[in-house]
C-alpha cells in the first residue's frame, strides 16, 4: 500500500477523486482495506480509555428518571429487568467486541457492519446510527441540558441567548476534539468522573437510608410487562458502542476493545442496579409514581435541599460529558462514509497538525446545532429505538457470518461458545424490536427507500479505491 501524509502528499479521498470510474460490479468487493487516512490518525487510546468513554457515552439524562417508570410498570421486581437488559446488552457488545478486535478502522459500528456485508448496508447502517440516532440523540439531549439550565438562568430557555450557548457550547467541544484525540479523551475522563461522583455518592449515602422490606417482590411479573420495561432499560444501557468508532485511533485494539468493552458493561450493571435497589429502598412504592426526578427526590429524602441540588448539577454534567463523548465518536462515521466515497471526500481530511478529521468533527458538531436550534430533531427521534436495535442485530449476524467466512485473525478476540453468542444477542434484539412501534418501522422503511437512490448514484459517480 502506497502511503501519504497529510504534509506531503493527497489525501485517500483526493486520490479517489481523480481515480477512473471502475466497472460498477467492481465496487461490490466486500473486502475492506484499511484506508490511507486512518493511517494518518494516531493510535493513543487503551482499554481505560475505551472503558471510560463507553460509560460516559451511556449515562445521559435518562438514568435519572428511569428507575421511577420501570418501578410504575413492575415494582420491586423492577431489579430483575436491569439483570436481564444487562446480560442482553453483554451478548451483544460481545459481537462488538469479537469483530472490533480485528476492524482497526474508524467508524465502530458502521465499519464493523461495512465489512460484514458490503458498503450499501454500511452506508444504511451509517445514516440510521450516525445520522438518526447519534445526531438526533445529541441534539435532544443538548436541549435537555439547556432546559436544566435554565432553570437557574432563565433567559436561555429561548431566542438568541439560548442559540449563542448552543454554539459556543458545540463551537467548544468541536474546537477541543479537532486539537487531537487525547484532549477529547482527557475532557471524557473529568466529564465521566463527574457524573459519577454524585451517583456513587448518592448509592452510599442510600444504604443507610434504604427499607429493605421494599425490595421483596412475590410472583414472576407477565412477560408483557418485563418486555415493556426491558425496552426502556436497554435503551438507559445502549451508546458504549459509541467508544469503537474511535478504532482506528486505538493502541493494539486486539486488546484494547474486548478489556474496554467488557470492563464498562460490568460497571454499568452494578450501577444501575444500584441505584434502582436504593431508589426502591428509600422511596417505596412512592418511586413508582415519579416519572420526572426519582433521584432527585431520593437525593431530597437523604440529604434535603442540598440533595436535590446535587442531583440537579449532576444530571447537567451527566448530560454534557454524555454529548463530549458523542462529539468525540460519531464524526468518525462521517470520516468512513467519505473515505468510501460516499460523502464527499472533503469530510476524509485529517489535520496537518493535530491529526483528526476536523471537518467531519465540525460537520457534526454544525449539524447537531441546527437541529438543536430548529427541533429538527424530533422528527428523527421516532426512528432511534428501531434504528439503533437493527444496527445490534446486523452486529450480532455480522460476527456470526465474519466467524465463518473471514481467515481468523492471529491474537483477536473471538467470543465463547462458538455461534451461541451471536445467536442469543440477535434473539434478544429481535425480542426488543417487537416492542418497539409501528411509527418507528415505518419511519425506517420510508429512510432506507429515500437512502438507497442515492447510494447507487453516489456510487457510480465516485468508486472506492481499496488499494
Amino acid at each position: 500500500m502506497r502511503e501519504y501524509t497529510a504534509a506531503s502528499g493527497p489525501s485517500a479521498a483526493a486520490i479517489r477523486e481523480s481515480a477512473p470510474l471502475t466497472p460498477p460490479f467492481l465496487l461490490a468487493d466486500e473486502q475492506i482495506a484499511t484506508s490511507h487516512a486512518d493511517d494518518q490518525l494516531r493510535r493513543v487510546i487503551g482499554p481505560w480509555g475505551v472503558g471510560i468513554n463507553a460509560i460516559n457515552s451511556t449515562i445521559g439524562g435518562g438514568i435519572f428518571v428511569i428507575p421511577g417508570l420501570v418501578a410504575a410498570i413492575l415494582g420491586p421486581a423492577a431489579i430483575l429487568c436491569y439483570l436481564v437488559c444487562g446480560i442482553a446488552v453483554a451478548l451483544v457488545l460481545t459481537c462488538f467486541a469479537e469483530i472490533g478486535s480485528f476492524v482497526h478502522r474508524s467508524g465502530g459500528p458502521v465499519a464493523y457492519i461495512e465489512e460484514a456485508f458490503g458498503r450499501l448496508p454500511g452506508f444504511l447502517a451509517w445514516l440510521l446510527y450516525a445520522v438518526g440516532f447519534e445526531v438526533g440523540a445529541g441534539a435532544a439531549i443538548g436541549n435537555i441540558l439547556i432546559d436544566t439550565l435554565a432553570i437557574v438562568a432563565p433567559p436561555l430557555a429561548h431566542g438568541v441567548p439560548r442559540v449563542l450557548v448552543f454554539f459556543v457550547f458545540y463551537a467548544t467541544l468541536a474546537a477541543v476534539n479537532i486539537r487531537g484525540i487525547q484532549q477529547g479523551m482527557r475532557l471524557s475522563i473529568v466529564t465521566t468522573l463527574a457524573k459519577l461522583l454524585p451517583l456513587l455518592l448518592l448509592i452510599a449515602a442510600g444504604i443507610f437510608f434504604m427499607h429493605w422490606r421494599e425490595l421483596r417482590w412475590t410472583g414472576f411479573p407477565p412477560a408483557a410487562k418485563i418486555g415493556e420495561a426491558s425496552l426502556l432499560i436497554f435503551f438507559a444501557f445502549q451508546g458504549a458502542e459509541e467508544a469503537l468508532c474511535t478504532s482506528a485511533e486505538m493502541r493494539d485494539p486486539a486488546r484494547t476493545v474486548p478489556r474496554g468493552i467488557f470492563g464498562a458493561i460490568v460497571a454499568l450493571i452494578l450501577i444501575y442496579v444500584a441505584l434502582q435497589a436504593v431508589s426502591q429502598g428509600v422511596l417505596g412504592s412512592q418511586l413508582g409514581l415519579d416519572s420526572t426526578a426519582p433521584l432527585g427526590n431520593v437525593a431530597a429524602r437523604i440529604a434535603g435541599s442540598p440533595g436535590r441540588a446535587l442531583m440537579l448539577i449532576g444530571v447537567s454534567v451527566s448530560i454534557f460529558g454524555c454529548l463530549a463523548a458523542t462529539v468525540m465518536a460519531a464524526p468518525r462515521s462521517f470520516f468512513l462514509m467519505a473515505e468510501d466515497g460516499t460523502l464527499p471526500a472533503a469530510l476524509a481530511r485529517v489535520h496537518p497538525r493535530f491529526r483528526t478529521p476536523h471537518i467531519a468533527i465540525a460537520t457534526y458538531a454544525g449539524l447537531t446545532f441546527l437541529l438543536s436550534i430548529t427541533g429538527a430533531f424530533r422528527s428523527l427521534a421516532v426512528l432511534s429505538s428501531a434504528s439503533v436495535l437493527c444496527v445490534y442485530l446486523a452486529i450480532c449476524l455480522g460476527a456470526l457470518k465474519l466467524r465463518y467466512t473471514r481467515e481468523k485473525v492471529p491474537g483477536a478476540f473471538r467470543a465463547p461458545g462458538g455461534p451461541t453468542v451471536g445467536i442469543l444477542g440477535g434473539a434478544a434484539v429481535i425480542w426488543l424490536l417487537t416492542y418497539t412501534t409501528r411509527v418507528e418501522f415505518i419511519a425506517l422503511g420510508v429512510t432506507i427507500a429515500l437512502a438507497v437512490p442515492y447510494f447507487l448514484i453516489r456510487k457510480r459517480m465516485v468508486p472506492r479505491v481499496d488499494s
